[in-house]
C-alpha cells in the first residue's frame, strides 16, 4: 500500500506529538492502522465519540502530521480478527 501524506509538518518523533490523548489525531491514527483500515485523518476532541467528530478539512496541519504520525508508527493490521 503507498501513501501519500499531504501535511507539510513533518513529525519523526513521538516528543513532537502535541497530543496523544484517547481520541487525539495520533491516537485515532494508531487505532485505524490497528484495525487495518485505509487512512482518513479525523480526531475527537473530547474522547472518542464523545463529540462531534472533526474531520481532515477541519485540522490543522499538526493535527493531520499527528495523525499520520500515529498511522505509520503502529502495528497496521494487528487486530486478530479470530
Amino acid at each position: 500500500m503507498s501513501l501519500t501524506i499531504k501535511s507539510e509538518t513533518k513529525i519523526t518523533s513521538i516528543e513532537e506529538v502535541t497530543n496523544t490523548r484517547h481520541g487525539s489525531p495520533y491516537d485515532r491514527g494508531s487505532a485505524d492502522a490497528w484495525y487495518g483500515r485505509r487512512p482518513h485523518p479525523h480526531w475527537f476532541p473530547k474522547g472518542t465519540y464523545m463529540c462531534k467528530r472533526i474531520r481532515e478539512e477541519d485540522m490543522s496541519e499538526q493535527e493531520i502530521a499527528e495523525y499520520h504520525f500515529g498511522y505509520m508508527n503502529s502495528e497496521f493490521g494487528g487486530k486478530d480478527w479470530g
